[in-house]
């Protein structure tokens, strides 16, 4: 049987799960690719570090990265170190010596996708990155292949197990945010510094890239709109579901006749759909095609073997060929090919609003409020007012919950200001966006 030698640089959580399965079950490689996939190098920055989770065979651990580069045979390379420096030089370093590349490193695709692709174009050489979205989910095969007969027309996606984790056990069990974030920690769901899965940066990072293999939109992951959980109330959730929602951090890519939507923020999704059922660090993406109509995929969206699973299967893809196949016919747009779909201008965005606020108890303040969201076409669905536990309930804020019908997202931000304006209301507005 045919021999195709492979390395991996960067032997962390994910790569030493990838490694394990080339080890470990080399006959199921072997069967799905034709050939054996050889592990011959794996670089790592310290030798001496114990490795007690895998046992490597001799000659396989280096710290240099010229093992690799220097060495004609190994063909292809599993690039599994995070971050965008010295990844990205890695990454160069590596087409230029002849390799094909498979990645995790959704940061790294989502700053430097273009330059990075046409690098690979130029040389000859691939890059596949199934596993850098929804881990063990195959949504990159799926999008770009399998309903690649579709105008996709819209996308929304669970895209971060650590913030759906918290979410869920915040809203389930009551656990303050503090408290959940040091569990998924030593869980291993989050890093010790959580900060790009709570503020949004994670999944606005994996949404440019679904929008640009969806839509053909080469999108600037800085430039869409999110809102993290890390702000999020309790009291909304409970809130939430009294009204038969639950909130979820969500990644939405809608295509309309005028551009694209894009946005990351906290969202109420209704009780018993799909999205709305999609708890702890599981991830899980709905599809909208012109042909095939919805579509959905759920799994888990991070930890080792989950994430080695699609690293290994972009490997044994490149093996055969079908990686430089699909990868040559990906378009990946730079500054001199301007993106088919522009970003829509979110001021005219349709959608319906929740909205929490501290009122004062007292005639006419309901009133005042209903007067503003009128005066900018705004309809109320439904109100929630429980009556203050406090002794002195006449004179203390009562939090006040309003639902919308649908309305612009202009006059939803204008409105919300001049509420809080009013001398009734205490504090900011909460308003959180609703489907569903």
């Amino acid at each position: 049987m045919e021999k195709t030698n492979v390395a991996i640089v960067g032997l962390g959580t994910v790569g030493t799960g990838v490694a394990k399965l080339l080890l470990d079950h080399g006959d199921r490689t072997a069967r799905h690719a034709g050939r054996t996939m050889w592990l011959k190098k794996a670089v790592v920055r310290d030798l001496e570090k114990a490795r007690g989770r895998i046992d490597l065979p001799e000659d396989v651990l280096t710290d240099t990265l010229d093992d690799v580069i220097q060495d004609p045979d190994i063909t292809v390379v599993a690039q599994l170190i995070g971050g965008l420096e010295p990844a990205r030089t890695i990454m160069l370093r590596l087409l230029e010596s002849g390799k094909d590349i498979v990645t995790a490193n959704k940061a790294l695709l989502a700053e430097h996708g273009p330059e990075l692709f046409d690098a690979a174009r130029r040389l000859g050489r691939s890059i596949a990155f199934e596993a850098s979205v929804a881990g063990g989910i195959p949504i990159i095969a799926n999008i770009s292949q399998c309903l690649s007969a579709n105008q996709l027309q819209s996308l929304e996606g669970i895209l971060n197990g650590t913030s759906n984790f918290i979410v869920t056990q915040m809203d389930e069990k009551g656990s303050a945010y503090a408290d959940v974030v040091r569990k998924a920690q030593e869980l291993g769901y989050a890093e010790a510094d959580p900060t790009m899965d709570v503020d949004g940066t994670d999944a606005a990072q994996k949404l440019a890239i679904l929008a640009h293999l969806a839509f053909g939109a080469t999108v600037d992951w800085h430039d869409i709109p999110k809102i993290g959980i890390d702000g999020l109330d309790p009291a909304d959730l409970r809130y939430a579901r009294q009204l038969g929602y639950r909130i979820k951090l969500l990644a939405t890519a809608d295509l309309a006749e005028d551009g694209l939507e894009l946005s990351v923020a906290p969202t109420l999704l209704r009780i018993g759909t799909p999205l709305a059922e999609v708890r702890d660090a599981f991830n899980a993406i709905r599809v909208v095609g012109d042909a095939v109509g919805p579509v959905f995929y759920h799994g888990l969206g991070a930890g080792q073997m989950p994430t080695a699973s699609a690293v290994v299967a972009d490997l044994i893809d490149t093996a055969v060929g079908r990686t430089k196949l699909t990868f040559q016919t990906l378009e990946y747009f730079s500054s001199e090919n301007p993106p088919r779909a522009k970003q829509r201008d979110t001021e005219t965005l349709l959608g319906r609003y929740y909205l929490r606020l501290q009122v004062a108890n007292h005639p006419g303040t309901l009133a005042a409020i209903a007067s503003v969201l009128e005066k900018h076409a705004i309809s109320i669905a439904s109100v929630i007012q429980h009556e203050s536990e406090s002794p002195d309930r006449e004179h203390d804020p009562v939090p006040l919950v309003i639902m919308t019908h649908e309305a612009t997202e202009g006059s939803a931000y204008t409105a919300t200001e001049e509420i809080e304006a009013l001398k009734s209301v205490t504090g900011p507005v909460t308003r959180l966006r609703v489907k569903g």
